[in-house]
């Protein structure tokens, strides 16, 4: 560890691929970062200024290790694990932004469900418990098919569709193993259009809305595309207003939260979980990509407590699609190459592509979101025309893996 941490620094909690851009615009910007990732390997290590290898769940060993520093603020981007720690560091270095204590009720998908409802929002059936018993007994009383997951997970990790209750015993174990608290929640699965929408919030107003449209890797719940969805003005700004109302909720009135939802065939959305923080997946691309905002700017901006609102103001109208790059093998193995990418680079339409595995680097199947190894993302002035780039990319790009000794 450094002996002389340095001064005014922005302190940026996690180094994963998805915290890149935090680093990027804090160095656009001269501002020295401090990373902390408990990961010695961790991808945005290099693009940081000093690092902090702990974990960013333990703001003691946190606070310990950099002394008497002062930083100019304490950011995070695309991680659930490290809001806690972000409300709790803003506090005891008294940061011009404090991440807000009540936002972190998005990240228990019971205590959301609670919040939605006094919302007035429609509901669905679901039971929770860390008594695996408990939640067999009350999920085999819901509608069928059902989704079981852990109560404080993310990125699809643990999550298992139900199609029947002797199914759910391997799902709740499942479930229980993946989460932080032992708890598992069963919800009745909804089907529809599923949706993503994210948000900006100013002064407790959405100055920033996009809904997206998801696809799915396999027909399962790893997102494999991302699209801005064409929707009637009316459900656009009925899901704007529902999202506004949800952030406020959760005390969230400045900064950026998402939300997973589905538009039923009924036409009414049902808005399944919350995530108070910038959505992960390449999203903050494709905003800009699609509207020419850019809301890790904004986020940095306010995190050091100074205006933000100009970063969230679109300076175009245009359409984006983004698609996330996962190994095509159902067992782990060595990224030999990657193939097509510098041709893809040239197509038009095409605004950023980004590579989060190398040459050598272990890979594995794209069950989970925290699997993907890249993305491409593509505008266009129209659904069609983005869309179409995207596919001519993606038709392109090839990584060729091949699998390791332990999985033949």
């Amino acid at each position: 560890m450094p002996e002389n941490w340095p001064q005014g620094a922005l302190i940026v909690l996690g180094a994963s691929e998805e915290q890149i851009p935090l680093y990027q615009e804090a160095r656009r910007r001269q501002i020295p970062t401090i990373a902390v990732d408990m990961r010695s390997d961790a991808p945005a290590f290099p693009y940081a200024d000093a690092t902090l290898k702990i974990s960013t769940r333990d703001t003691d060993a946190i606070t310990d290790a950099l002394g008497d520093i002062r930083p100019a603020g304490i950011v995070c981007g695309a991680s659930d694990a490290a809001l806690a720690s972000w409300h709790a560091l803003a506090l005891h270095y008294g940061t011009a932004y404090r991440y807000p204590q009540s936002a972190l009720a998005a990240g228990d998908k019971a205590a959301f469900h609670e919040i939605a409802a006094s919302c007035g929002l429609t509901g669905y059936g679901w039971t929770a418990s860390d008594n695996p018993d408990e939640v067999l007994t009350k999920a085999a009383q819901l509608r069928f098919p059902i989704m079981v997951k852990p109560v404080d997970g993310s990125g699809s990790k643990g999550v298992t569709h139900v199609t029947h209750p002797d199914h759910l015993p391997a799902a709740v174990a499942r479930a229980h193993s993946y989460s932080a608290s032992r708890t598992v929640i069963a919800e009745e699965f909804l089907p529809g259009r599923p949706l993503a929408i994210e948000v900006f919030m100013h002064n407790g107003r959405a100055v920033m809305a996009c809904i997206k449209d998801k696809e799915f890797v396999g027909g399962g719940f790893v997102v494999k595309r991302l699209r801005t969805a064409h929707l009637p003005s009316a459900t656009r700004d009925r899901i704007k207003a529902t999202v506004e109302r949800l952030c406020r909720a959760l005390g969230i009135t400045d900064g950026p939260a998402n939300f997973d939802a589905v538009l039923g065939t009924d036409g009414h959305e049902r808005i399944i979980e919350a995530n108070a923080r910038l959505g992960g997946d390449g999203v903050p691309r494709l905003l800009n990509a699609a509207y020419g905002v850019h809301v890790v700017r904004a986020l940095i901006a306010l995190a050091l407590g100074e205006p933000f609102g100009e970063h969230l103001a679109p300076t175009r109208a245009a359409h984006a699609a983004l698609e996330l790059i996962g190994s095509p093998l159902t067992v782990k193995g060595e990224l030999i190459a990657w193939e097509g990418v510098a041709e893809a680079r040239t197509l038009p339409g095409i605004t950023d592509i980004e590579l989060y595995a190398q040459a050598g680097d272990l890979v594995r199947p794209h069950d989970q979101s925290g699997h993907k190894i890249g993305l491409v993302v593509a505008a266009g002035a129209t659904a069609a025309d983005a869309s179409a780039a995207l596919d001519a990319a993606s038709a392109l790009i090839r990584p060729v893996i091949r699998p390791t000794d332990e999985t033949q």
